[in-house]
């Protein structure tokens, strides 16, 4: 199919997740006629995918939702995957979103025809064209698989926790996580009842909090459906609770993070009583820099006579094991790599191809992963993206973040619909002056100096990750579309509003 007869839109959301369903629905509400494709075979997006024993959001379930689509039937405070899994997929199909959905369509590369003025699609079900693209791909998306040597020798099963294999059963088996972040952190509790020994490959200790999660009973879910204003009022007390309590000891983690510490030291302390072992537990850096992370179960389970706890860097794999850098070989059936996403260097910036002809990549490349309000970009027109860089928090929900992007998008496209705007570019300068505001706040917080490696920061030591202030600033910056950031080129006569050099 060629361009000129390519499929015609005015809106293609790329990805089904929280982001494209929301977007979908706001953009419903305005009769803006869009498509989304996704490349797997439903919604949900990570909630869909990431299916492994354990997993559950660690933010609040009344906070871990859009606000315009509560849900009063939530079993848990903190639910687990296959409860927000349903819960995405009964607002999708509430709001009609999924009739809206090109399942199984994979997006292979993004272009600007800037004489069209239109995005070039190219994807696994044939071309398509439209005028605005907004990415909802989401940054915990693409796994992140590292390579060890000989691991093609193998004889057992590899898995990454995002790539989960339901069919194989654990139990009785000798069981290698690899790393100790979030999934590994909740994985391993639930490995460790099945298992006949689990060996735990350790690079950097986390920071484990106790976690406040509890059944929610009946008579609250009963009155969260008769009054609707009781459960806006708990997602009120969790947000502006975790807005006070956490932003102050983020951001100023030398004054008054201390309080995080001592409450995650006396947990390690309670859990685990072998001094030996609780001291390989405490991490060296300040409790924040990596995202905080809530158990009740992993330190137990660590300090269980049934688990190995290794510390020594992993040298290599052999058909039946791991051989660590200490020389020893560690006998195991199957091997777990809880090892994240890719976040800063994940291949979708490779896929979209700007106004000069380079992609989002090359262009970070050269001066660095940014955008201008985490949502447009200079060099990229008619082109937003939910969750984008510095959008990220670390302290509550995402979801957040993503309503507040929409009234800055959805007055964009309309303003675009009203005044005959072809063409919408965010202002080089513009970005600039914002992305030295967000590195000059960013440089001091907990992200930055607490003196560890993280997700958060790029191949560059720019944290391009998170936003460093209080989210409700966030949003009330996105409230209003500035178009006077923005060059645009008009439809009807051509004239060029600040479009100078474009």
């Amino acid at each position: 199919m060629t361009t000129a007869t390519a499929e015609q839109h005015r809106v293609v959301i790329i990805g089904a997740g929280f982001g494209g369903i929301a977007a979908s629905i706001k953009l419903a509400e305005q009769g803006v006629e869009h498509v989304i494709l996704e490349k797997l075979d439903d919604v949900g997006g990570t909630w869909l995918s990431n299916t492994y024993p354990g997993c559950r959001c660690d933010v609040p379930s009344h906070l871990y939702s859009l606000s315009f689509a509560l849900n009063p039937d939530w079993s848990d405070s903190f639910s687990l995957q296959p409860e927000i899994w349903r819960y995405l997929r009964k607002v999708a199909d509430d709001f009609g979103v999924v009739d809206r959905v090109r399942f199984g369509c994979k997006v292979d590369a993004a272009r600007w025809d800037d004489t069209a003025r239109r995005w070039v699609l190219e994807t696994s079900q044939g071309v398509l064209t439209c005028n605005v693209l907004i990415a909802a791909h989401g940054f915990l998306s693409e796994p992140s698989v590292p390579h060890f040597e000989g691991i093609e020798t193998f004889t057992g099963q590899v898995m990454h926790s995002a790539q989960w294999d339901p069919s194989y059963d654990v139990t009785g088996k000798r069981v290698a996580v690899i790393g100790t972040g979030a999934s590994a952190v909740q994985i391993v509790p639930r490995v460790h009842e099945q298992a006949d020994h689990l060996v735990v490959f350790q690079r950097t200790a986390a920071w484990i909090l106790p976690h406040r999660g509890r059944p929610i009973n009946d008579w609250e879910r009963a009155l969260y459906r008769r009054v609707p204003a009781t459960q806006r009022a708990v997602r009120a007390f969790h947000y502006w609770s975790s807005e006070f309590l956490a932003v102050p000891a983020l951001v100023d983690p030398q004054r008054r993070g201390r309080l995080l510490k001592k409450v995650a030291l006396k947990h390690l302390h309670d859990q685990v009583k072998d001094p030996e072992l609780r001291a390989k537990l405490t991490p060296t850096f300040t409790p924040g820099c990596k995202r905080l992370t809530p158990s009740n179960e992993y330190l137990p389970a660590i300090a269980s006579p049934q688990t190995t706890l290794v510390t020594s860097g992993i040298d290599r794999v052999v058909p039946n094991g791991i051989v660590t850098k200490d020389g020893a070989t560690h006998e195991v059936d199957v091997i777990i790599l809880a090892t994240g996403f890719r976040v800063t260097d994940n291949t979708f910036p490779e896929l979209v191809t700007g106004r000069d002809g380079r992609t989002m990549r090359e262009v970070w490349d050269g001066d660095g992963m940014g955008a201008y309000n985490g949502t447009t970009f200079a060099l990229f027109p008619n082109f937003f993206m939910l969750a984008g860089p510095n959008t990220g928090i670390g302290h509550t929900s995402l979801v957040y973040m993503i309503e507040a992007q929409l009234p800055y998008l959805l007055q964009a496209v309309q303003l675009m619909a009203e005044r005959g705007i072809d063409v919408l570019e965010v202002r080089p300068d513009v970005q600039a002056r914002y992305n030295e505001m967000i590195q000059r706040k960013v440089a001091s917080t907990v992200w930055n100096t607490g003196g560890c490696q993280s997700w958060y920061l790029d191949k560059f030591g720019h944290n391009s990750t998170i936003w460093p202030d209080y989210t409700f600033k966030f949003a009330r910056r996105l409230r209003r579309f500035d178009i006077e950031s923005y060059y645009q080129r008009l439809r009807e006569d051509d004239r060029v509003a600040g479009l100078a050099a474009v």
